[in-house]
């Protein structure tokens, strides 16, 4: 047991002697190589102290160790240990087992060597791959370089290419340019010398052809007196045979008229005589005599009425819509006549009323009536009459006040729209002439109301205005330079400040017309509630040719308060909108079985008009024109 103990210590001291040499001197194949055979190698521990046998420990302990100077590069304990480890080796009895031991551990050391440098190997191959990578990579980039320098160097070359084709085009266009120019003043030089030439030969040939005229001015003017002196000379050598002539042809004459004189006055005698002695031949003679004056004064008579139907009948301008006087002879009291027998009476109550059914502001009413008695007055002192415009918002009363003011101061009433002047085009000229002149014919006196005035009276500065409508507004502008004793001009508008300032400066009275205020709202709303709902409705719809009398309508419940409640909401509109709203209410009447009218409906008929106006008046808004 101790021998076997003994002999593995000596094998573990050789194996470590002969391991240090090749740990010290290991070459790695990722590094250079390196030899140093006085390197210096530091000694190996000793081995533990329970690997040696007891009696060994004594001798390890006992022998010296020779001390060698550190950096000497040589160790000689190793050696020695080494060698003592072989002496026991060679002179134990298991020496041939521990060679064997020995071969397997060197055998397994190789192996582990081989795989060591199979390792080694495999490392300097990665590493070889990858420096190959490396380079490919660099010669990749070096490519890479290279191809952006030639794409930069052919960008600059054909940057540069590009610059000089466009300084070469430049210069090319200033060549032109140039050449343009010197031929444009080549050009304008010669067309300057050629009109110059022209101008030249057309002042000769102008003073050719005076020079020509002169002469022949002389020539006809020395042929002029040459023939009056002739004709003069003629004349006075025919004057004598002329007036012998006469006196002669006179006398013939005279003769034959006496002759004639003569011969008529001894019928007449004969035929007096006669009649004085027969009776009956002098009643018939009477009777023929009368007849004849009667058919002549007839027949003169009768074809003054006949043209003055005519005249009547086709002499009312076409522009006319509405007129006081009557389009046919008698027509007056044929209408008059027939509104008594249909009961068709409220033009009558309309002229007793006069402005009654007018409602307007109370400044607006009196400045109204001053108007129709100063125009009344006018007319009876036969001084100019004074024009006037009327401007406000539609459905104001307008119309209506211009015919009110013709019907108080005694004048006839005519009016025409400017609307239907613009599509007569050039005949608008011509129409316009013959209102004028078919106006003087009236004996009273004539108010023309044109209405929508704007639409062909507007500025002439306009660039929308045609140039018939501009023909127009200058033969209305001649009718009116003076004030006229003969008609009355009212323009009604919307817009008074489109009208043409000539217009306006021939207008002597300017008036406007404004939406009506909550207390004229409140006499509108209670004067067509009793014009369409009340008595005067219901009896403007019987008469005498009705064989069924209709259903009487009932108003209960409507009260001033409601229909002045009515008043404030309508707020903003005008007198045909509060005329529509109590239309509307009539036809809601009329749909209900009972045509009773209470409070109920009155205000749901109001509500639904009020909303109806203001959605108007936002989408008038919203469209850009006016409601």
């Amino acid at each position: 047991m101790v021998a076997a103990s003994k002999l593995s210590s000596c094998i573990a001291m050789a194996v470590a002697a002969a391991s240090m040499p090749a740990l010290s001197n290991r070459t790695y194949a990722d590094s250079p190589f390196r030899f140093n055979p006085f390197s210096y190698s530091s000694p190996s521990p000793p081995p533990p102290p329970s690997a040696a046998p007891a009696d060994q420990i004594p001798n390890a302990k006992s022998e010296p160790q020779a001390e060698e100077p550190r950096g000497s590069g040589f160790d000689p304990e190793a050696l020695e240990r080494g060698a003592k480890a072989l002496r026991e080796i060679n002179s134990s009895k298991l020496s041939k087992q521990v060679f064997s031991l020995m071969r397997s551990q060197e055998k397994s050391r190789l192996t582990e060597l081989d795989a060591e440098k199979a390792h080694f190997e495999a490392i300097q191959a990665q590493n070889d791959l990858e420096r190959s990578k490396n380079m490919a990579e660099e010669q990749l980039n070096i490519l890479q370089q290279e191809a952006q320098a030639k794409a930069q160097m052919l960008r600059m070359e054909d940057e540069h290419a590009r610059n000089r084709m466009k300084m070469d085009h430049e210069k090319q266009r200033q060549n032109n340019a140039e050449m343009l120019r010197m031929q444009e003043e080549s050009n304008i030089r010669k067309e300057k010398a050629r009109l110059a030439t022209e101008a030249q030969n057309q002042e000769q040939q102008r003073q050719t052809e005076r020079e020509k005229h002169e002469l022949e001015l002389k020539n006809i003017k020395a042929e002029a007196i040459a023939k009056a002196k002739g004709r003069a000379h003629e004349e006075k050598l025919n004057a004598e045979l002329n007036r012998n002539m006469l006196i002669d042809q006179m006398n013939g004459e005279k003769e034959k008229w006496l002759a004639a004189i003569n011969t008529t006055f001894g019928h007449i005698e004969g035929g007096i005589r006669t009649l004085l002695t027969d009776r009956n031949k002098l009643v018939m003679t009477v009777g023929g005599a009368t007849a004849v004056a009667a058919g002549v004064y007839t027949t003169r008579e009768g074809s003054r009425v006949i043209w003055g139907y005519v005249n009547r009948l086709l002499g009312q301008p076409s522009l006319i819509r509405e007129s006081s006087i009557a389009r046919f002879p008698g027509s007056e009291m044929i209408s008059l006549a027939k509104n008594k027998v249909l009961n068709y009476s409220t033009g009558s109550s309309q002229g007793k009323n006069g402005l009654a059914n007018i409602i307007l502001h109370p400044s607006l009413r009196s400045r109204i009536e001053h108007l129709a008695r100063a125009t009344a007055n006018t007319k009876a002192h036969q001084a100019p009459f004074r024009n006037m415009m009327f401007y406000g918002p539609p459905g104001t009363g307008k119309t209506m006040v211009a015919r009110e003011i013709a019907r108080k101061s005694g004048l006839d009433y005519a009016m025409m729209t400017g609307g239907d002047v613009a599509p007569l085009g050039a005949q608008a000229v011509t129409k316009i002439h013959q209102i004028f002149d078919w106006a003087k014919k009236s004996n009273k006196g004539l108010l023309l109301f044109i209405d929508e005035a704007d639409a062909f009276l507007c500025e002439r500065n306009s660039t929308h205005m045609s140039e018939a409508q501009r023909s127009a507004l200058n033969a209305l502008l001649f009718r009116t330079g003076d004030q006229s004793r003969d008609i009355v001009l009212v323009l009604a508008t919307n817009r008074p400040g489109d009208l043409d300032g000539a217009i306006t400066d021939r207008m002597d009275e300017v008036i406007e017309f404004p939406i009506p205020g909550e207390e004229e709202r409140f006499k509108l709303l209670k004067l067509y509630l009793n014009k369409y709902l009340g008595d005067e409705g219901e009896s403007s719809k019987s008469g005498i040719f009705l064989k069924k009398k209709p259903q009487k309508i009932v108003i209960k419940d409507v009260s001033d308060d409601l229909i002045r409640e009515a008043a404030r909401k309508t707020e903003g509109f005008s007198g045909r909108e509060i005329a529509k709203l109590m239309a509307s209410v009539q036809a809601a009447v009329y749909g209900r079985e009972d045509c009773v009218l209470d409070s109920q409906l009155l205000e749901e008929i109001v509500d639904y008009k009020v909303t109806e106006h203001h959605q108007r008046m936002k989408l008038a808004a919203e469209g850009g024109h006016p409601a």
